[in-house]
Formats: C-alpha cells, sequence, structure tokens
C-alpha cells in the first residue's frame, strides 16, 4: 500500500486526467496547476526559495520510497539489512579467528619460555640460588662460576691474561650504610 498523493495547496488527489505533481525541495508536494500559480522557485507553502522534481515513474529509487508504505519499505530494507548483517558477522568472525590463532601462538611460545626458564632454574647449583649477591650476611668473597656453568663452556677473548676476579682482591661488604655509621 503506497501513501495517498496529494497537493498541499488545493488538497487534489491524483486522477485519470492527471496534473503532475512536483516534489519541493523543502518537501512539498504541489499539483502542476498550483505551481503555475506561484513564484518561479519559490514555495506556495511556506514561501521559501526552492527546486522542484516533476513525480513520475522514472523518479530516482530514493523519492520514489518517499511515497511507499511503510510494509513495502520494510519488505525492501530487510533484504539489505540482512545481507548487510551477514556481510558484518562474517567479518567479525574473521577477526575473532586471526586473534584467537594469534592468542594459541603466544600462550605456546609463554609455555616454551616458562619451560626453559624451569630448565635453567634446574641447572643452577643450590649454592647459586639459595645465595643472594650483595647478601649482607655472607662475608665471602664472590666466586668465579666454573668455565662449563648451564653446560655451555665459557669463552675468553684474552685466554693469555687472568680473569678480573683473579686480579682483584676479594671485597666485604659494609652491612650499615655510611651514614648511619657512627665515628
Amino acid at each position: 500500500m503506497s501513501v495517498a498523493v496529494f497537493c498541499n495547496v488545493c488538497f487534489c488527489e491524483p486522477c485519470k486526467p492527471a496534473p503532475q505533481f512536483s516534489l519541493t525541495s523543502c518537501g512539498h508536494v504541489i499539483c502542476e496547476i498550483c505551481l503555475q500559480k506561484g513564484k518561479k522557485d519559490e514555495c506556495l507553502i511556506c514561501r521559501t526559495p526552492c527546486r522542484t522534481l516533476v513525480l513520475s515513474k522514472q523518479t530516482s529509487p530514493d523519492i520514489q520510497s518517499l511515497f511507499m508504505g511503510i510494509d513495502t519499505l520494510c519488505k525492501k530494507y530487510s533484504k539489505e539489512i540482512t545481507q548487510i548483517s551477514e556481510f558484518q558477522e562474517k567479518h567479525r568472525k574473521h577477526l575473532l579467528a586471526y586473534h584467537r590463532q594469534k592468542t594459541v601462538k603466544l600462550e605456546e611460545s609463554l609455555q616454551k619460555v616458562t619451560q626453559q626458564i624451569q630448565q635453567l632454574q634446574r641447572m643452577k647449583t643450590p649454592e647459586q640460588t639459595a645465595q643472594l649477591p650483595f647478601s649482607t650476611t655472607s662475608r665471602k668473597p664472590f666466586s668465579n662460576p666454573s668455565r662449563k656453568q648451564n653446560g655451555y663452556p665459557s669463552c675468553s677473548l684474552h685466554p693469555s691474561r687472568a680473569s678480573t676476579s683473579d686480579i682483584f682482591e676479594p671485597m666485604d661488604i659494609d652491612p650499615i650504610p655510611s651514614p648511619m655509621r657512627k665515628v
């Protein structure tokens, strides 16, 4: 069912020897007879400058939709809305699949790194894991770890020179900071 078209000036409706109707840019429908009575490029109803468009079967679908019934419009646009909705859902699913795949890869990497850390911690000697460097309770000098720590031989760029731990004497660390020291 379409909306009844009538002239907004004389309220005549289309009939068999129908006058043509025009739509103004300000949104009024005016019949051909009334349009000829008024001033050119001025709306007879609101008296504002306007353009007119003759209504016919060749009028653009956007303009024709202004005169369609709501039920017809709903059917027409529900197909378009369904297509748009399906497109957007497909797009969202594709993005979600990408993020899921990326999450799985990150979780696998995290698991591998965690296993490597656990392996490294198992390879440390109990003395290394229990003793913190710069411990205030320990007065031992820093020890030079063995050349083959963690299963890998250590390489020296200058094999003829002694290591720095061999050159310098061990240093004791005072547990009381200087400002608090009694003179």
